[in-house]
């Protein structure tokens, strides 16, 4: 059990959690498809951002080990940002079906992560000893 709040771990449901990773994989590549023709280092920018950022920055109980321990509203941030790349990068790499799609992906991502995001907005992000 991990002492790090009232709460213990965060609550990240596998429906949650699967919804939330199908968004952010939408996200890794509709950006850089998106961007590629614009401009490819912000192509590459994106995939360093929408990547890389949230697997250095996380809230400890988030994760199994937090490289960079953060307050949850950044973690949530985050995560608004992989959606919302994912939501509108998806009208300029794809077909409008399939955008249309990502924004039911995108909605569905986003009820489903209400209990986690709560839990996320509460912690501080500091481990106690």
């Amino acid at each position: 059990m991990n002492d790090l709040s009232p709460g213990g771990e965060a609550p990240d449901p596998r429906l949650g959690a699967a919804l939330r990773f199908a968004t952010e994989l939408v996200a890794w590549v509709a950006a850089p498809w998106a961007l590629w023709s614009h401009s490819v280092v912000l192509a590459l920018v994106s995939v360093v951002v929408l990547i890389g950022l949230p697997t250095l920055l996380s809230t400890p109980g988030d994760k199994a080990s937090a490289i960079v321990p953060v307050p949850g509203w950044v973690v949530i941030l985050l995560v608004l940002l992989q959606f919302a790349a994912a939501a509108v990068a998806s009208w300029f790499a794809w077909p409008p079906v399939v955008a249309v799609l990502v924004w039911v992906l995108v909605v569905a991502a986003v009820v489903a992560q209400g209990p986690r995001w709560r839990w996320l907005a509460g912690n501080p992000g500091t481990a106690r000893s």
